[in-house]
């Protein structure tokens, strides 16, 4: 089920979002939509902080991207989180494009030195998150122990827990955390691929806390002088791309294990066990940059890979061979612009999501793929194999998006339409309605059971 189906005319910006605004109420079961003051470039759920009857709180964490006129800033926000089946349909579709979400407050502001260009947080502790911005180093970040500080133009950056140095130029965006360990990877402009451990701290920070009694000073108010942190260097470099680095993702399953691709159209998977250079190289994995890649956290087998030529592919490393060929095992084409992220969604092992500098965050099913193609009967010449769900609320690219693992169907999403706004962009979380992903058999013995009812709205 979609937003909905194009005609032979794409709509314009104002007509498409109208017309899924109209179809709101019927398509999700939650939404919040958030104007905010600054764009943001990237959006992650932290941990959960409360559960209570109609709605859960959890923190969120997003970064500002401000004109200089004050600092950029990382804000760690506490996010209400209506339960399934409790919002009213005529409240979910009451929203202000103009205004700020009630759900979303913020809770802390960190003044990060340089725009936060990516957000990862540990999953072995998500209070613990790190960030790229235009600068070689990944800066680590307690957000739970980082001073509260207000962003005024002059004030002193806050100072990171960590520094991991070792690119030789500016790592912007390719940034993951282990699941497994305290593991951080990194890709950037110098085409490395570079590994550290937060663990290679902990001794240095033994010896500090015995000698001082306590870390060093962290930033504290405006205008206190920040002193430089500690810093670590990788435990390995990997080399192989040919330009720069543009995501990076950890085998779920293991530390060793890693995968990154780039603006030289390349996949590239890595085992820390063989030495720095790679596995394993599909030298053309699409027809242009590859902006984004996610290894499936259900079977380990299975890789996602975004691109500026508007497709997600879909790669079974079983089926590469020695010889450097490595074919999609799908071609998701339902974009029309640069695919900026993917994501596979953490309840159902087959449904991943993508984000695209048109605006739109498609939810795709691989195993559709097949029973769509086989299936008897008209298929409609624009609706793409897989697609079974389009947002369709923001106006201009959406930058980023992450399911959350707390409450699997609810997924945030940040985008740059400033222009359409008249504000910093818009941060919009929601779940779409449960009819349109749960089996079938057991939808149709629902609305089965409350037919008397529908037939009844049907017919005032």
């Amino acid at each position: 089920m979609k937003e909905s189906v194009k005609g032979s005319a794409p709509p314009s910006v104002d007509e498409r979002y109208t017309q899924w605004k109209s179809l709101v109420p019927v398509l999700y079961d939650w939404l919040a939509n958030h104007n905010l003051v600054w764009p943001s470039l990237s959006c992650r759920w932290g941990p959960q902080l409360e559960q209570a009857t109609y709605k859960n709180r959890q923190r969120l964490y997003l970064s500002e991207q401000t004109d200089g006129s004050v600092p950029n800033t990382l804000v760690i926000a506490n996010c209400e989180v209506v339960k399934p089946r409790v919002a009213a349909a005529e409240h979910i579709s009451e929203f202000n494009e103009e205004s700020r979400s009630p759900f979303v407050k913020k809770y802390k502001t960190i003044i990060h030195p340089g725009e936060v260009n990516r957000i990862r947080e540990l999953p072995q502790d998500s209070k613990i998150v790190a960030t790229h911005t235009d600068s070689p180093e990944v800066l680590i970040w307690n957000v739970e122990t980082q001073a509260n500080r207000h962003a005024v133009l002059g004030v002193a950056a806050s100072r990171p827990d960590l520094t991991l140095t070792g690119h030789k130029d500016d790592a912007e965006f390719a940034l993951a955390m282990c699941p497994t360990e305290p593991f951080v990877l990194s890709g950037g402009k110098d085409k490395c691929v570079i590994l550290w451990s937060i663990h290679d701290h902990v001794t240095s920070l033994a010896a500090e806390v015995a000698s001082n009694g306590k870390q060093g000073t962290k930033s504290g108010g405006n205008g206190e002088k920040t002193t430089k942190g500690p810093s670590i260097g990788p435990r390995g470099i990997y080399k192989g791309h040919k330009d720069t680095v543009e995501d990076v993702q950890f085998c779920p399953s293991s530390v060793n294990e890693f995968c990154s691709v780039g603006d030289d159209s390349c996949l590239i998977l890595w085992d820390a066990r063989l030495g720095s250079t790679p596995a394993f190289k599909v030298e053309k994995a699409h027809d242009g940059d590859l902006h984004c890649v996610d290894w499936s956290p259900h079977d380990i087998n299975f890789i996602l890979t975004g691109s500026a030529d508007n497709t997600v592919h879909m790669f079974d490393r079983r089926k590469f061979t020695n010889g450097g060929a490595g074919c999609p095992v799908y071609k998701f084409e339902g974009h029309d612009a640069a695919v900026l992220c993917v994501q596979w969604c953490p309840d159902k092992s087959s449904v991943f999501g993508s984000a695209a500098e048109d605006g739109i965050l498609n939810i795709w099913d691989h195993e559709q793929v097949g029973k769509k193609l086989d299936a008897a009967g008209p298929k409609l010449p624009n609706d793409p194999p897989g697609l079974f769900f389009r947002h369709a609320g923001h106006r201009d690219k959406v930058v980023d998006f992450n399911w959350n693992a707390s409450d699997p169907w609810t997924i945030v999403s940040v985008s740059d339409d400033c222009g359409s706004t008249g504000g910093g962009g818009t941060l919009q979380i929601w779940r779409m309605i449960d009819l349109i992903y749960r089996p079938e058999e057991e939808v149709l013995a629902e609305l089965d059971k409350y037919r008397s009812h529908i037939m009844g709205c049907n017919n005032p």
